[in-house]
């Protein structure tokens, strides 16, 4: 994200706008590498708020279209991460870095709200 400070924001609020684009993130965040295979489960899980043995083999293909053909090379482009679609492994790069503040950011907001929105005990 070699740009100015501006649009490198402008750039990142872009990149984390979508929720697949951060649930997957998020989960690299975590681990710093993934396979494909294990997250496509996590993500579609996280989305629908459900367990991840919920998740049907419909979702989990959707879920795959849409990360491989939109959200990994996106965010590929942007120096964020390296990934192998023969392997499956997703790995973050140093460019990472640059918007790990702002994910951070939009994690605790979704955690709060999740904590807010539980019903009475």
């Amino acid at each position: 994200m070699n740009q100015t400070n501006g649009s490198r924001m402008e750039a990142a609020c872009s990149l984390l706008a979508e929720s697949e684009r951060r649930f997957l993130l998020y989960q690299l965040a975590d681990d710093r590498t993934v396979n494909l295979e294990d997250v496509i489960t996590q993500v579609a899980a996280w989305e629908l708020d459900a367990h991840p043995e919920a998740i049907d083999k419909e979702t989990r293909q959707r879920v795959y279209v849409s990360l491989v053909h939109n959200h990994l090379p996106r965010l590929a482009d942007y120096d964020i991460i390296e990934y192998d679609l023969r392997s499956g492994d997703i790995v973050l790069t140093e460019g990472f870095e640059d918007i790990k503040p702002l994910l951070e950011q939009f994690r605790q907001t979704e955690e709060e709200r999740e904590l807010r929105e539980l019903p009475p005990l």
